[in-house]
Protein backbone atom coordinates (compact mmCIF):
# COMPACT_ATOMS: atom_id res chain seq x y z
CA UNK A 1 0.00 0.00 0.00
CA UNK A 2 2.76 2.36 -0.91
CA UNK A 3 3.96 4.65 1.84
CA UNK A 4 0.63 4.80 3.71
CA UNK A 5 0.98 4.49 7.48
CA UNK A 6 -2.08 2.37 8.25
CA UNK A 7 -3.66 1.35 11.53
CA UNK A 8 -6.97 -0.29 12.49
CA UNK A 9 -9.71 2.10 11.38
CA UNK A 10 -11.67 2.30 14.62
CA UNK A 11 -8.55 3.29 16.57
CA UNK A 12 -8.64 6.61 14.68
CA UNK A 13 -12.24 7.88 14.62
CA UNK A 14 -10.81 11.36 14.07
CA UNK A 15 -9.93 10.20 10.54
CA UNK A 16 -13.42 8.90 9.70
CA UNK A 17 -16.77 10.47 8.81
CA UNK A 18 -19.60 9.72 11.25
CA UNK A 19 -21.47 7.37 8.86
CA UNK A 20 -18.24 5.38 8.39
CA UNK A 21 -17.73 5.05 12.15
CA UNK A 22 -21.31 3.81 12.52
CA UNK A 23 -20.92 1.27 9.70
CA UNK A 24 -17.66 -0.10 11.10
CA UNK A 25 -19.12 -0.29 14.59
CA UNK A 26 -22.12 -2.25 13.26
CA UNK A 27 -19.92 -4.69 11.30
CA UNK A 28 -17.18 -6.20 13.47
CA UNK A 29 -15.90 -8.40 10.62
CA UNK A 30 -15.32 -5.27 8.54
CA UNK A 31 -13.84 -3.28 11.42
CA UNK A 32 -11.42 -6.12 12.18
CA UNK A 33 -9.73 -5.76 8.78
CA UNK A 34 -10.36 -2.15 7.73
CA UNK A 35 -7.30 0.06 8.01
CA UNK A 36 -7.06 3.85 7.93
CA UNK A 37 -4.16 6.12 7.01
CA UNK A 38 -3.90 9.89 7.38
CA UNK A 39 -3.14 11.82 4.19
CA UNK A 40 -2.79 15.43 3.14
CA UNK A 41 -6.35 16.52 2.21
CA UNK A 42 -4.94 18.50 -0.71
CA UNK A 43 -3.80 15.15 -2.16
CA UNK A 44 -7.11 13.28 -1.77
CA UNK A 45 -7.89 13.19 -5.49
CA UNK A 46 -6.84 9.90 -7.06
CA UNK A 47 -3.96 10.87 -9.33
CA UNK A 48 -2.32 13.19 -6.78
CA UNK A 49 -2.87 10.70 -3.96
CA UNK A 50 -1.40 7.74 -5.85
CA UNK A 51 1.65 9.72 -6.92
CA UNK A 52 2.34 11.21 -3.49
CA UNK A 53 1.85 7.99 -1.51
CA UNK A 54 3.15 5.53 -4.12
CA UNK A 55 -0.16 3.62 -4.18
CA UNK A 56 -0.80 1.81 -7.46
CA UNK A 57 -3.84 2.80 -9.48
CA UNK A 58 -4.68 -0.92 -9.61
CA UNK A 59 -5.49 -0.95 -5.87
CA UNK A 60 -6.95 2.55 -5.59
CA UNK A 61 -10.73 2.52 -5.95
CA UNK A 62 -13.11 5.39 -6.65
CA UNK A 63 -16.62 5.55 -5.22
CA UNK A 64 -18.98 7.66 -7.30
CA UNK A 65 -22.57 8.55 -6.53
CA UNK A 66 -24.96 8.05 -9.42
CA UNK A 67 -28.55 9.18 -9.76
CA UNK A 68 -30.91 7.35 -12.07
CA UNK A 69 -34.30 8.62 -13.13
CA UNK A 70 -37.35 6.57 -13.90
CA UNK A 71 -40.78 8.14 -13.96
CA UNK A 72 -39.39 11.39 -12.57
CA UNK A 73 -38.27 9.79 -9.30
CA UNK A 74 -34.53 9.83 -8.55
CA UNK A 75 -32.78 6.61 -7.48
CA UNK A 76 -29.35 6.84 -5.92
CA UNK A 77 -26.60 4.26 -6.06
CA UNK A 78 -22.86 4.11 -5.50
CA UNK A 79 -20.40 2.61 -7.96
CA UNK A 80 -17.02 1.36 -6.85
CA UNK A 81 -14.39 0.92 -9.55
CA UNK A 82 -10.61 0.75 -9.64
CA UNK A 83 -8.76 3.91 -10.67
CA UNK A 84 -7.61 2.08 -13.82
CA UNK A 85 -11.22 2.00 -15.02
CA UNK A 86 -14.36 4.13 -15.05
CA UNK A 87 -17.95 3.19 -14.28
CA UNK A 88 -20.17 2.45 -17.29
CA UNK A 89 -22.89 4.76 -15.97
CA UNK A 90 -24.83 5.09 -19.23
CA UNK A 91 -24.77 1.37 -19.98
CA UNK A 92 -24.39 -1.24 -17.24
CA UNK A 93 -25.33 1.03 -14.31
CA UNK A 94 -28.37 2.61 -16.01
CA UNK A 95 -29.72 -0.77 -17.10
CA UNK A 96 -29.07 -2.35 -13.69
CA UNK A 97 -31.03 0.43 -11.98
CA UNK A 98 -33.83 0.12 -14.53
CA UNK A 99 -33.50 3.84 -15.18
CA UNK A 100 -34.20 5.72 -18.37
CA UNK A 101 -31.32 8.07 -17.59
CA UNK A 102 -28.35 7.91 -15.21
CA UNK A 103 -25.67 10.45 -14.40
CA UNK A 104 -23.20 11.39 -11.71
CA UNK A 105 -24.85 13.16 -8.79
CA UNK A 106 -23.85 16.77 -8.29
CA UNK A 107 -21.26 17.51 -5.63
CA UNK A 108 -23.62 19.29 -3.21
CA UNK A 109 -26.26 16.59 -3.62
CA UNK A 110 -23.77 13.75 -3.06
CA UNK A 111 -22.31 15.41 0.04
CA UNK A 112 -25.73 16.17 1.54
CA UNK A 113 -27.07 12.65 0.96
CA UNK A 114 -23.99 10.76 2.18
CA UNK A 115 -22.86 12.90 5.11
CA UNK A 116 -19.34 12.63 3.68
CA UNK A 117 -16.89 15.08 2.15
CA UNK A 118 -16.59 15.33 -1.62
CA UNK A 119 -13.42 13.54 -2.64
CA UNK A 120 -13.71 11.23 0.36
CA UNK A 121 -17.01 9.45 -0.35
CA UNK A 122 -16.74 5.75 0.41
CA UNK A 123 -19.08 2.76 0.09
CA UNK A 124 -18.69 2.14 3.84
CA UNK A 125 -21.56 3.92 5.58
CA UNK A 126 -23.74 4.93 2.64
CA UNK A 127 -27.52 5.15 3.07
CA UNK A 128 -28.90 1.64 3.55
CA UNK A 129 -31.41 1.91 0.70
CA UNK A 130 -28.75 2.62 -1.93
CA UNK A 131 -27.41 -0.19 -4.09
CA UNK A 132 -23.62 -0.36 -3.87
CA UNK A 133 -22.42 -1.59 -7.26
CA UNK A 134 -18.95 -3.07 -6.82
CA UNK A 135 -16.92 -3.83 -9.91
CA UNK A 136 -15.63 -7.43 -9.98
CA UNK A 137 -12.03 -6.15 -10.10
CA UNK A 138 -12.53 -4.38 -6.75
CA UNK A 139 -14.16 -7.45 -5.21
CA UNK A 140 -11.17 -9.54 -6.32
CA UNK A 141 -8.57 -7.17 -4.84
CA UNK A 142 -6.66 -8.31 -1.77
CA UNK A 143 -7.06 -4.74 -0.49
CA UNK A 144 -8.59 -1.69 -2.15
CA UNK A 145 -7.76 1.82 -1.02
CA UNK A 146 -10.94 3.92 -0.86
CA UNK A 147 -12.16 7.13 0.72
CA UNK A 148 -12.86 7.32 4.44
CA UNK A 149 -15.71 9.81 4.28
CA UNK A 150 -13.25 12.70 4.78
CA UNK A 151 -10.47 14.05 2.57
CA UNK A 152 -7.77 13.77 5.25
CA UNK A 153 -7.51 9.96 5.20
CA UNK A 154 -8.01 6.78 3.18
CA UNK A 155 -9.33 3.34 4.09
CA UNK A 156 -7.73 0.09 2.98
CA UNK A 157 -10.33 -2.68 2.92
CA UNK A 158 -10.19 -6.23 1.54
CA UNK A 159 -12.17 -6.40 -1.70
CA UNK A 160 -14.19 -9.37 -0.45
CA UNK A 161 -15.47 -7.23 2.46
CA UNK A 162 -16.43 -4.38 0.13
CA UNK A 163 -18.36 -6.93 -1.93
CA UNK A 164 -20.10 -8.09 1.27
CA UNK A 165 -21.35 -4.64 2.31
CA UNK A 166 -25.11 -4.37 2.80
CA UNK A 167 -26.81 -3.73 -0.54
CA UNK A 168 -23.57 -4.54 -2.41
CA UNK A 169 -23.88 -6.18 -5.80
CA UNK A 170 -20.83 -7.35 -7.69
CA UNK A 171 -20.97 -6.60 -11.42
CA UNK A 172 -18.68 -6.09 -14.35
CA UNK A 173 -19.40 -2.38 -14.49
CA UNK A 174 -16.11 -0.81 -15.49
CA UNK A 175 -14.77 0.54 -18.74
CA UNK A 176 -11.01 0.97 -19.19
CA UNK A 177 -9.76 4.54 -18.85
CA UNK A 178 -8.08 6.02 -21.87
Amino acid sequence: MGTLATEPALTRPDLLADPVIAALTDRPELAAEALVAPIDPELADTAAFCAAYQVGLEISANCVVVVGKRGGEPMYAACLVLATTRADVNGVVRRHLGARKASFAGMDDAVARTGMEYGGITPVGLPSDWPVLVDQRVADAEYAVVGSGVRRSKLAVPGRLLAALPAAEVLDLALPTS
